[in-house]
This record gives C-alpha cells, sequence and structure tokens, in this order.
C-alpha cells in the first residue's frame, strides 16, 4: 500500500501541511494561485523505505505494527542488517532470522559506500559467519543486554576492524547515525497523525527579526 503524501505550502507566514493543495489558504483565507512559488505545494520526502529493497543496510522499525499505523514513539524498536538482496538479518528470543518479508517500511541507514567494491563482493559470506556464532543462539539473548541492536552492532563493528578502522560504542553509533534519522521520522510521524485527524495542520514560520 502506498504511503499517503503529504504537502507543504508556505503562505501568509505560516507553513500549511496537507493531503491535498487547498484552493484558499486555510490561514487566512486569500487564494493561493499566483500566489509565487513558495505557495506551490511541495512534497515532503518520506524518511522510510521498504527495507528489502535496501541492500548492506541497518534498518530499524517497530516490533510490532509500523511506523505510520499507529506508533506511539515509546513501543520497542528491532533492527536488523540486510544482505545484498534485501534479506534482514535479525536478533530476537528464537535465534537469528532472516526475513524476506515484514521490513517493509523502515528508517534505513547505508553501511557500504557503492565504491567500497571488496566489502560489497564480502558482505553476504561475513553477515552469514557472524550470525552462526554461538553468541546469537536462542538461549543466549536477553532483552536488555544481548538483543538485536547488540548483534547488530557487533556485526558493524567487526566489519570496521576488518577494515583496520576504530569501532563504535553504541552510544557513538546512536549518537552520529541513529538519533537524526529517528529525529527526522519523528516529525514525519507528527504530521501524518495530525493530517488523519484533519485537513490541514498549520504551524507559523519563525520571525526572522527574532532570529537576530
Amino acid at each position: 500500500m502506498a504511503e499517503p503524501a503529504v504537502l507543504r505550502v508556505r503562505h501568509c507566514g505560516a507553513q500549511i501541511f496537507c493531503r491535498r493543495p487547498p484552493q484558499l489558504c486555510p490561514a487566512c483565507g486569500l487564494p493561493l494561485r499566483g500566489a509565487g512559488l513558495a505557495a506551490a505545494p511541495l512534497r515532503l520526502p518520506s524518511p522510510f523505505r521498504h527495507g528489502h529493497r535496501q541492500p548492506y543496510a541497518f534498518l530499524l522499525r517497530p516490533t510490532t505494527g509500523t511506523f505510520l499505523g499507529g506508533y506511539d514513539g515509546k513501543s520497542d524498536l528491532h533492527v536488523g542488517i540486510t544482505n545484498s538482496n534485501g534479506v534482514v538479518y535479525n536478533y530476537s528470543q528464537d535465534g537469528i532470522q532472516r526475513a524476506e518479508t515484514g521490513w517493509e517500511q523502515c528508517i534505513s541507514i547505508p553501511l557500504v559506500q557503492p565504491d567500497m567494491f571488496g566489502m560489497l563482493q564480502q558482505w553476504d559470506k561475513l553477515l552469514e559467519e557472524f550470525s552462526e556464532g554461538e553468541a546469537w543462539l536462542p538461549h543466549r539473548y536477553e532483552e536488555g543486554d544481548h538483543n538485536c541492536y547488540t548483534y547488530a552492532l557487533a556485526f558493524i563493528n567487526s566489519v570496521l576492524t576488518a577494515q583496520g578502522k576504530q569501532q563504535l560504542s553504541k552510544s557513538e553509533f546512536t549518537e552520529k547515525f541513529v538519533i537524526p534519522q529517528t529525529k527526522r521520522a519523528s516529525k514525519y510521524i507528527t504530521l501524518h497523525q495530525e493530517l488523519t485527524a484533519k485537513d490541514f495542520y498549520i504551524v507559523p514560520l519563525p520571525d526572522p527579526l527574532k532570529e537576530c
């Protein structure tokens, strides 16, 4: 199912978010046609990706449901790593799972650059061999200390070590790569929820004089 579009229009000192571009500005009532380029509707890019179409990536999704399907911002999240074909390797109380479905709406963080030819060729083998380690057997799973995030970060660090690079702590990886994406996603989810309840969501633009 296609994700509904979120459009933004700027007019009369406000940002107007909507699903369909209005004829009249809902803030001031004046016609938007002929109001200039700023009043032209702009579709906001979605922060979510079809995870099975994102190879060599770190994926993040709600443990149950979807980001735009009732996620409250507090429920648990689940993470995984994709191979070259978009199969999502993830760790749970059932051990390592190799999912070919279920990750259709995710936050995706690419892990391999297109010019890293050696790593692209080795990725699937490294991921499979790493996932077969005893550390990821079902009985080793602990929700707080040995979980899906532990697994994904441990694999990323094993790749960094193989490349002669410094490993990342959980806080470093989260702050540098995950938080910027989740902040953007959070704003988009808020817009989506507002527009599910009403036709328009109006946010005043900052006053440039106050920013000086």
